[in-house]
């Protein structure tokens, strides 16, 4: 299975290093040196990650073949694809790969029926899930611990207990502001973020899990 697990940003100084948008929790094991990630675009890939540090909170890479300025902008927005064991889950309990989130039906504590998930949105500060309701619309429930309250993937369902207006109408949102997710695992908050993941490993590679959820 192939699972996102970075996004390429600007290039950083002028020997090929570039910044790099974490969509894994795991980056010390899918970023690490010597791994070797498949593109899209392919035609930029695959690329060799020979070194990696964080530098002021991001994760800085360099891929092997890269050694200028240009050649690392040329990659900027390429998406880092690592080929993950479906049957891999992650070490921690509460973390789960964003797979294993896909189309689980969310209730409330009472059974009632919310939607279905259809995306995992990491962004800097929370992983979302993105539910789409009977209806067609959308609703963002943040991950949690304080809401979603239990992930059964036996009967495939995630249960929230959300606040006062989070999934009312006035709570759907078209959001601009998501970004496609990782893939990675991803792990209820209070899990620390991408960023604080690598700064805490060191750097290295990672595949995403948000708390539960992980590449």
């Amino acid at each position: 299975m192939q699972l996102v697990v970075a996004r390429v940003g600007r290039a950083h100084g002028i020997k090929g290093e570039v910044t790099v948008e974490v969509r894994t929790d795991e980056p010390e094991l899918r970023l690490a040196p010597g791994a070797v990630l498949a593109t899209d675009p392919a035609a930029a890939g695959p690329l060799t990650i020979e070194t990696g540090r964080v530098h002021s909170g991001r994760l800085l890479l360099r891929f092997a073949g890269v050694r200028d300025r240009n050649a690392a902008e040329a990659l900027r927005n390429t998406l880092l694809i690592a080929e993950v064991d479906p049957d891999e889950v992650p070490e921690d309990p509460d973390e789960y790969y964003d797979h294993q989130l896909m189309d689980l039906d969310v209730v409330l504590r009472d059974g009632t029926e919310v939607g279905r998930i259809t995306e995992i949105s990491h962004l800097p500060s929370q992983d979302l899930f993105v539910v789409e309701r009977a209806d067609g619309t959308e609703v963002l429930i943040p991950f949690v611990e304080e809401i979603v309250v239990e992930i059964d993937l036996e009967e495939q369902r995630a249960v929230i207990d959300p606040p006062p207006g989070l999934i009312d109408d006035r709570a759907e949102i078209a959001s601009s502001g998501r970004t496609a997710g990782e893939t990675g695992p991803v792990a209820t908050r209070e899990a620390s973020s991408p960023e604080r993941a690598v700064e805490e490993s060191g750097g290295g590679s990672d595949t995403g899990s948000v708390r539960g959820t992980g590449v």
